[in-house]
């Protein structure tokens, strides 16, 4: 026959004054335990019911953190102190916010607990539930007339910590209480912007549908470690950035403006980034943006297109200077060359792209295809195999091998800039002229000699592409030889006509 609790805790008392450790005894530690039956020794005892641990735990702290709606009625029956806070200004509520169980937090806000208190960084038990996303304690919290609109120390708010976490319902219940979901953080954020860096397709319905600007573009007053969005991004920017694709569709059939180049760029642009990113530690650059949903991206170009997407949309702004590819008037098929992604490339020929057009400085395709504009090679998105099936297919589609941009600059330069001997072979045997490409750019560099160090950058010599280039020089037929063929040629074509 099992014995009674209350023998039990008696005994267990018993013990502990047995062996000197009755005064270390504690509600606290009893609560750490779930032990009810001590707990409740103690409390007949007379022990003080908001005694600390050492961490500022109380045993309402233990209740609440362990979800123990039992233990929390007795001990507030007990008139523990459902205020109280650690340290670090966590308070029972807070714990029970972080639960999401909405009988506890009714529990203690019945009881008296403070639905505005905040932790040291300024967070709310409102702000903590709606990161759960339990409805329950959210409405639970309002009712008893938690701050709606309270801000933390980075200024963001409740709704703002549901979008981002993709609580739909939360954030409605949010909007009905007036929460602010239009006034943008200094770093230009608001709650849409959250939800489209995080993919929250139905968080977004919901704002949308209340009223937000599916292209408010961001205007941050600062921007943290230049990690924040550029100046202009509108929400379809980041749902593209971040491989939200589906989400990015939806904005669409919203309204979002497919062209928009407040950033700098349009969504199509940026495609070309997101699936092959052009900095990294290998050659393929950094790994694309995981993102999230069913549609993958190349057959969201060809939403983007339907809904409008202009594919042949040339940058009204960009950089240029030494080496580097300018993207004032660059197209998409032209930056998704420069990245070597053919099949973003095919997709795009599919879509209406023009293969040939260049961007402000004369630079074609065919030029970024073969690695112009490259300053880092090994580490810039394309490998030589890729960069070669890229080459292969400008020339396919007419592009010149023997253009010159206005930096004096060919597709040898940009094979020569990128380390690729292949290339450099290639273009020779498709017909690059060492007339045309064998001399000196803007700068002052030939192929040879960007191979040789002289560049922007990286300054490690190349010996494969030297040997390529001096080879493909050394084959060349000889100038009075070249002459002879021009004019054998030429005697064989007028007997040709008579």
């Amino acid at each position: 026959m099992p014995f009674p609790r209350p023998l039990i805790a008696a005994l267990a008392l018993a013990f502990l004054v047995a062996t000197g450790r009755a005064d270390e005894a504690s509600i606290a530690d009893a609560a750490e335990r779930s032990d009810h039956a001590a707990v409740r020794a103690l409390l007949d005892r007379g022990e003080d019911v908001d005694r600390p641990q050492a961490d500022g735990m109380t045993a309402l702290h233990w209740a609440a953190y362990r979800d123990d709606l039992e233990l929390a009625r007795l001990l507030v029956g007990a008139r523990a102190d459902v205020r109280s806070a650690n340290p670090h200004g966590v308070t029972p509520l807070s714990l029970a916010s972080e639960n999401g169980d909405a009988a506890m937090v009714e529990l203690l806000l019945t009881a008296g607990a403070d639905p505005n208190a905040r932790l040291r960084g300024g967070e709310t038990p409102l702000m903590t539930a709606a990161r759960t996303g339990r409805i329950g304690p959210v409405k639970a919290l309002l009712a008893r007339g938690a701050d709606v609109n309270a801000r933390e120390w980075h200024q963001q708010t409740a709704i703002m910590w549901a979008a981002a976490e993709g609580h739909s319902e939360v954030v409605s219940t949010l909007i009905q209480a007036k929460a602010d979901f239009r006034t943008p953080l200094d770093t230009g954020f608001t709650p849409l912007a959250f939800a489209a860096r995080e993919g929250r397709t139905e968080a977004a319905r919901v704002l949308l549908a209340a009223g937000a600007d599916v292209n408010e573009a961001m205007q941050p007053k600062r921007r943290y470690f230049n990690r924040s969005p550029r100046p202009g991004t509108s929400p379809l920017m980041l749902a593209v950035e971040n491989g939200h694709f589906d989400l990015a569709a939806r904005l669409l059939e919203s309204g979002a403006d497919p062209n928009d180049q407040r950033s700098g760029f349009t969504p199509m642009h940026a495609m070309t980034w997101v699936r092959k990113p052009p900095r990294g530690d290998g050659e393929d650059g950094d790994p694309p943006p995981t993102g999230s949903g069913k549609l993958e991206s190349l057959p969201f170009l060809a939403v983007l297109a339907r809904h409008g997407g202009d594919v042949n949309a040339g940058l009204k702004r960009g950089r240029s200077g030494r080496g580097v590819l300018s993207r004032r008037g660059a197209t998409p098929f032209l930056l998704a060359a420069s990245t070597a992604d053919v099949p973003m490339m095919r997709a795009l020929l599919a879509l209406g792209a023009d293969p040939n057009r260049p961007n402000a400085t004369r630079s074609t395709p065919l030029m970024a295809a073969a690695g112009l504009g490259c300053i880092a090679p090994g580490e810039e998105a394309g490998t030589e195999d890729e960069a070669i099936e890229a080459v292969q297919l400008a020339i396919e589609r007419g592009g010149d091998l023997n253009a010159v941009d206005d930096n004096g600059e060919t597709a040898m330069h940009g094979a020569a800039y990128k380390n690729f001997p292949r290339v450099v072979r290639l273009l020779a045997q498709r017909g690059a002229r060492p007339e045309v490409w064998n001399r000196k750019n803007k700068y002052g560099w030939t192929p040879i000699s960007i191979a040789e160090g002289h560049r922007v950058g990286n300054f490690k010599p190349s010996p494969e592409t030297l040997a390529a280039l001096h080879d493909v020089l050394a084959r060349r037929p000889e100038p009075s030889r070249l002459g002879g063929i021009r004019a054998e040629a030429s005697s064989a074509v007028v007997a040709a006509r008579h």
